[in-house]
């Protein structure tokens, strides 16, 4: 029979102990025969290590010397980690038995996969597709993120209607497969992200580098979602929009940065705008706080990989046209209106 190839399912933890207490035994109780489960702890200051070293001792647990988000935490733990894939799993997933079979038997298939995810649900609705990947994370044509099941904040029931192998843009980080090999040639995640979009970062950069993403339906698992920070969050706002518009600096081919750059400084501050009448004036302060520190990284940017430039319409998972102008002014809320 042929050896099945090397899997560890890495969880990042940040004084997570409740989630693990309820998500662990799902994870524990995963079938692939070539197993093995890590802990990488962020400098947590509650009892989580402690709880999984005495009731998981099956479980390596990794402790990093300090908390540097979601990027650089798994930066630094995946050095320690020895295995053909990697799975990058939130502490606040739940998986199903044999969750892990179908993933690594699609990438198997060709080479060229370099990352995938399975299907995301809702953990408070499990007919409901989860808002961090659903069927698989798409973009538009400028930079605005997306999913298969899910645009903006509206997601969809579950009726089967993506339950079909699919090349994405982007896999998402709450359970992300990726081959090893191919995580640490395109340099891992970039360490100025800290949290958000760093998945969507390094996707680009694979799919730049040559590689596939890809979306396996017959994978399921259940994220509870905004462990860390909650939709709404103004911290968590100001992430999404500077690393957003530092992804996009980086990977836009040359002939298009300006401009989709200045496209998005516009409709940005209409999303402001927006929520200063909406009587969310910390949204916009945000906003705000997010572009002058993504000026201020620009400034000292300097290119961290020699991958070749590659137009954005020539990737898989980009929309070409606009997202958010078909979702407010012509209503199109699900994902097979869109495309």
């Amino acid at each position: 029979m042929p050896v099945l190839p090397s899997v560890a399912v890495v969880i990042l933890n940040w004084n997570g102990k409740a989630f693990l207490e309820k998500f662990l035994p799902s994870v524990c109780r995963s079938t692939y025969g070539n197993l093995q489960l890590v802990l990488a702890d962020n400098a947590s200051t509650d009892d989580s290590v402690a709880f999984v070293a005495q009731h998981y001792p099956q479980i390596r647990i990794i402790r990093n010397p300090q908390n540097d988000g979601f990027a650089g935490g798994y930066n630094d733990a995946l050095q320690h980690v020895q295995a053909d894939i990697y799975v990058l799993l939130n502490q606040d997933v739940e998986v199903e038995e044999g969750w892990i079979e179908p993933v690594v038997a699609l990438m198997e298939q060709d080479a060229r996969i370099a990352a995938c995810q399975p299907k995301m649900r809702a953990y408070k609705d499990p007919e409901e597709f989860e808002y961090a990947g659903a069927a698989g994370g798409w973009m538009d044509i400028l930079g605005y993120t997306f999913c298969r099941g899910r645009i903006l904040y509206t997601t969809e029931k579950d009726n089967g209607q993506y339950d079909d192998v699919k090349d994405i843009f982007w896999a998402t980080g709450a359970a992300l497969f990726i081959r090893s090999s191919c995580f640490h040639q395109v340099g891992g995640f970039d360490r100025d992200f800290f949290a958000h979009m760093e998945e969507v970062d390094l996707c680009w950069r694979l799919q730049r580098a040559g590689y596939r993403i890809c979306y396996c339906p017959d994978s399921r698992v259940f994220h509870v979602g905004g462990g860390s920070l909650p939709q709404g969050n103004p911290r968590k706002l100001y992430l999404n929009f500077r690393n957003n518009l530092m992804m996009l600096w980086k990977n836009l081919h040359s002939e298009d940065r300006w401009i989709v750059l200045v496209q998005r400084f516009f409709l940005d501050i209409l999303a402001g705008v927006k929520s200063l009448v909406a009587g969310k004036p910390k949204d916009m302060a945000a906003i705000y706080r997010a572009y002058k520190d993504y000026y201020r990284w620009r400034r000292k940017y300097v290119k961290k990989d020699n991958l070749p430039e590659m137009k954005l319409m020539k990737m898989s998972g980009v929309f070409h046209g606009i997202m958010i102008w078909r979702y407010y002014f012509l209503g199109h809320k699900q994902f097979s209106e869109l495309i």
